[in-house]
């Protein structure tokens, strides 16, 4: 029987299960043969149980001599060199992606991905797993064990590729390199999945509805959006969700936990993005350019919004009272306030309520002194938003960035370059709520409306 050693590379030849047939000094030999079947060849190092594969490196340290003259990654004997190479020369290939591996027990692995099958079960939760070594990592889910300990800062880890991993946060080691745009990772996992960004490669594929995906992590997650599974589940609220990282998050709600620290402010976060993002503000790095204005965003989720506000005419959310169109759910809603009898923002000094909260804001400006004014320094006009008064300052100096793509005409303000802009389009975003009929500006539904209404009310009356 043989298996494989993840630490030298070695393969199924590494490791070799001895029968009881044959002779073995138990003079030289720290452990029984019988008790300790498996013995790693470059070492003589004798384990009890397959578990020895996922334990921490003890000997397998073999200088690297053979190199590959294909891709130049280096080996510790000649053997081990011959069977990489199979690699190269496709002997093990997988008939439904093309993918090359330097063994038939590695072949068979993979094709599990394809096939879906999983015969290593969990005797806890009954999950499967497609490699023995799988189902190892994943029992110390239930038993608590985390026996690799880095000793710097002491946290401990399930597998021993963790730590290996999270000891590169403290030397500041990336050792794998991207051949195309040279950016660095700490694992050779992370390379592979970043190659797939300038590949388009997504090998993994959703079963029922045809969707690809890079990683299968991905593919797993989305699989739980037809199945309506969501395994995760808060101790303490008990919402659930398809992710462990998702409740990972979620959790530090309820225990008000923000590991995530700024080096420059020292302003703390719940998730790594939101530091991610914070720290382009000490920057000022803007790395999502768009590609049809050149703009540059902080944020993704900025750029994508931007789009769809500035550059898209389609508009998927309707107003159910007007029939008024929008190209983003939050401008819906706050539209909505226009036809609902409440008003939700109120003062605390006096009896007045207001529909929006910059109406407010300004209240309290001018009749409670609360708050502060921008003012503009060329007329001493004042402002209640600091945005309006850096419009207002753009008119003193002539400033027009917004430019119409039909005419070439300049603005000062997106939203007047919005409301020029209907004169080149056929969209007509406004209906009327009685008959039906569209219109391009508010204007004219509004003198409609009035008109259709007086009709529709002597219609009914006759």
């Amino acid at each position: 029987m043989l298996s494989c050693c993840d630490y030298c590379d070695a393969g199924e030849s590494c490791f070799e299960i001895k029968t009881e047939d044959e002779s073995i000094d138990v003079a030289e030999s720290s452990r029984d043969a019988k008790s300790h079947p498996l013995a790693c060849r470059p070492s003589d190092e004798r384990f009890a149980t397959i578990k020895c594969l996922d334990e921490p490196i003890r000997v397998c340290s073999k200088p690297k001599s053979f190199s590959c003259a294909r891709c130049e990654k280096s080996f510790s004997s000649q053997r081990i060199l011959r069977r990489h190479m199979n690699i190269h020369s496709c002997r093990f290939k997988c008939c439904q992606c093309g993918k090359c591996f330097r063994s038939n027990a590695a072949l068979t692995t993979h094709i599990r991905i394809h096939s879906g099958e999983k015969p290593f079960e969990c005797s806890v939760c009954e999950k499967r797993f497609t490699t023995a070594r799988n189902l190892i990592v994943h029992s110390r889910i239930h038993s608590g064990e985390k026996p690799y300990k880095c000793s710097n800062c002491g946290k401990c880890f399930r597998e021993n590729s963790k730590l290996t991993a999270h000891r590169r946060i403290h030397s500041g080691e990336k050792p794998f390199e991207c051949s195309v745009c040279g950016k660095r990772s700490t694992t050779a996992g992370d390379l592979t999945k970043h190659r797939r960004i300038h590949s388009g490669e997504k090998p993994y594929k959703c079963g029922e509805c045809g969707k690809c995906f890079r990683e299968n992590s991905n593919l797993t997650s989305h699989r739980r959006i037809h199945s309506g599974e969501k395994p995760f589940e808060c101790s303490v609220c008990g919402k659930r969700f398809t992710q462990a990282r998702c409740l990972r998050t979620h959790s530090r709600i309820h225990s008000g936990e923000k590991p995530f620290k700024c080096q420059v402010c020292h302003k703390s976060f719940s998730q790594h993005c939101q530091l991610t993002s914070h720290t382009r503000v000490h920057t000022g790095d803007k790395p999502y350019n768009c590609s049809l204005c050149n703009k540059s965003f902080s944020q993704i989720s900025i750029l994508l919004r931007h789009k769809r506000r500035i550059h898209s005419d389609r508009r998927p959310y309707h107003c159910p009272f007007c029939g008024k169109l929008f190209k983003i759910t939050d401008n819906l809603m706050q539209h909505v306030r226009v036809h609902a009898a409440t008003k939700e923002f109120s003062c605390r000094h006096c009896s007045e309520s207001f529909r929006w909260h910059i109406q407010l804001k300004l209240h309290l400006l001018k009749s409670h002194d609360e708050g502060t004014f921008f003012t503009c320094h060329v007329c001493l006009k004042k402002f209640s938003r600091k945005d309006h008064l850096e419009e207002h300052i753009q008119r003193h100096e002539g400033v027009k960035p917004y430019i119409c793509d039909g005419c070439q005409k300049c603005f000062c303000t997106s939203g007047e370059l919005r409301r020029h802009q209907v004169v080149h389009s056929d969209v007509k975003k406004f209906c009327c709520g009685f008959c039906g009929k569209d219109f391009k500006r508010p204007r004219g539904v509004k003198e409609h409306y009035r008109r259709c209404r007086d009709v529709v009310e002597f219609d009914y009356m006759l």
